[in-house]
């Protein structure tokens, strides 16, 4: 197992970032100190974590995924696969933690929201979108035109919605994207589109899924009492900036009592996560698959990582990485509302440099990466990809920032972004644009739902802004435009190249 290279990959992904917040932490925006020993420890914990996890996805999930596809592909009975590809979406949708999460904090802004009604609602929205995105895959349909065609539908349908639930809807497309399902449902579309032989169609399906909780999402407001809306109070983070009042006594008590808590929590989380995929790995063994002895305890090993690996990734996230991040960006952004000049530049400098090098920190991304290099037979390289990857992601973080500190009106920029990646995929190969909506829903994952999340809440406290939603939609918007790009220019570049022949 290559463990020493996923280590020092790992490493030069975290380290940068840790490297900006103790720059500024002990420079000009001054955090207390035990905030930055937390911050330290958290990163060699998200480090070791984000290893583990990614041997484990190597070992066990992307194989289970990938035969699982190609075993219902080959039963020939498209009935099956579509209800096999619903139940997978929905089962392991509505035990993602992070849409738990997200659910909840939906309900603390919108109380008239059904927080159960809410997730099941979601779920169903990935389940029927997986459907629809596999089916693409066995009818050979043009990814774009699907693409094309469900986002004319959303956007027709945000015309109907109340504006308050577009950053909502949005945000809950880039949540459903955790760190156990991308890898699963990657591989499901990989294993799908191998017994077809089709290179073009081995990407799209995340992207494709990510459709289906925003539009789900907009039909639920749409559909639900809106009473709730035309009277909300402002709802500050008070409760956000509080937790940050702990006592600042340097002690192994002190520094060590947020990790022992956030362990408990992680492994809880986990754990819910991994048990509707081993769950149906179960089923899938008895009844499709019938792997051999060495297989079977190969991939059980492999869940055995995975597990390990998120729980130690997530307690560091929420140990100490996300605090950091939130208390650096109240004390900017306090500093930008108050004095305003070059803070609102370091500020938005800032979050264009966190976009650029978290994104390469999140355990979907590099699952992501390795694939395509693998089914492109390494004529795209990861590093390109991230590259671009990262560009994306700065634009987008830069732009939520910028939006924390002017409260400006999100349609401004996701309708528009949403329309240039339409438009670009007219030029783009279809290989690269099935990459590229995949790209915006693993880049929305657990590490920029917390750390980048945090950090652009603080900021927006300093104003009084209650809109905490719109961050992940940006943030799963930019990389279809930059992946896409790097799309025609590599069309462009293989084009000479055969001229030149």
């Amino acid at each position: 197992m290559n463990i020493l290279l996923k280590l020092k990959e790992n490493s030069v992904s975290v380290l940068p970032v840790m490297a900006i917040v103790l720059l500024l932490g002990l420079t000009v925006v001054p955090i207390e100190k035990i905030f930055l020993i937390r911050f330290l420890i958290s990163g060699l914990f998200l480090i070791l974590g984000l290893t583990v996890f990614l041997l484990g996805v190597d070992l066990g999930i992307q194989p289970m995924g990938e035969r699982t596809g190609a075993e219902l592909t080959k039963k020939r009975n498209i009935t099956l696969l579509l209800l096999a590809a619903f139940a997978i979406g929905f089962i392991v949708t509505s035990a993602e933690p992070d849409i738990q999460v997200f659910s909840k904090q939906v309900n603390g802004i919108y109380p008239f929201v059904n927080k159960t009604v809410f997730t099941f609602t979601i779920a169903a929205g990935v389940g029927l979108f997986i459907m629809l995105g596999l089916l693409r895959t066995v009818l050979n349909l043009s990814i774009k035109w699907v693409l094309f065609i469900s986002y004319t539908i959303v956007f027709v349908i945000v015309m109907l919605a109340p504006k308050e639930f577009l950053g909502v809807a949005f945000d809950s497309g880039g949540a459903t994207t955790g760190p156990m399902t991308v890898p699963f449902i990657m591989a499901l579309g990989l294993g799908v589109s191998s017994v077809r032989s089709d290179e073009d169609n081995s990407f799209g399906l995340t992207g494709i899924t990510s459709i289906g909780p925003v539009l789900a999402v907009l039909l639920y407001a749409i559909i639900c009492n809106q009473k709730g809306m035309n009277n909300l109070n402002d709802v500050l983070i008070v409760e956000q900036a509080g937790e940050l009042a702990v006592e600042n006594s340097i002690s192994l008590k002190n520094i060590f009592a947020p990790f022992g808590k956030s362990f408990i929590v992680s492994i809880k989380e986990t754990l819910i996560s991994i048990a509707p995929l081993f769950g149906l790995f179960i089923f899938f063994d008895l009844t499709l698959l019938k792997m051999t002895l060495v297989q079977i305890v190969r991939i059980v090993i492999g869940f055995i990582y995975s597990f390990i690996g998120l729980s130690i990734f997530l307690t560091g996230v929420n140990g100490g990485f996300m605090q950091a991040g939130q208390s650096l960006g109240i004390k900017m952004g306090y500093l930008a509302q108050t004095q305003g000049g070059w803070w609102v530049v370091l500020l938005i400098v800032t979050g264009l440099l966190f976009g650029a090098i978290i994104v390469c920190a999140e355990p979907a991304v590099w699952c992501l990466s390795e694939q395509v290099e693998q089914v492109s037979g390494g004529t795209i390289k990861r590093k390109l990809l991230l590259i671009f990857l990262s560009c994306g992601t700065a634009v987008a973080i830069a732009l939520a920032i910028w939006r924390s500190v002017s409260n400006f009106d999100l349609k401004y920029i996701l309708i528009p972004g949403y329309v240039i990646a339409m438009v670009l995929m007219i030029f783009c190969p279809p290989l690269f644009s099935g990459i590229a909506f995949d790209s915006g829903g693993v880049a929305s994952g657990p590490l920029t739902s917390t750390f980048v999340l945090s950090f652009t809440l603080g900021a927006a406290s300093c104003n009084g802004s209650n809109d905490s939603f719109g961050v992940i939609a940006l943030v799963a918007m930019m990389p279809l435009i930059a992946i896409q790009i790097m799309g025609i220019i590599f069309k462009i570049k293989t084009k000479a190249v055969k001229n030149a022949i």
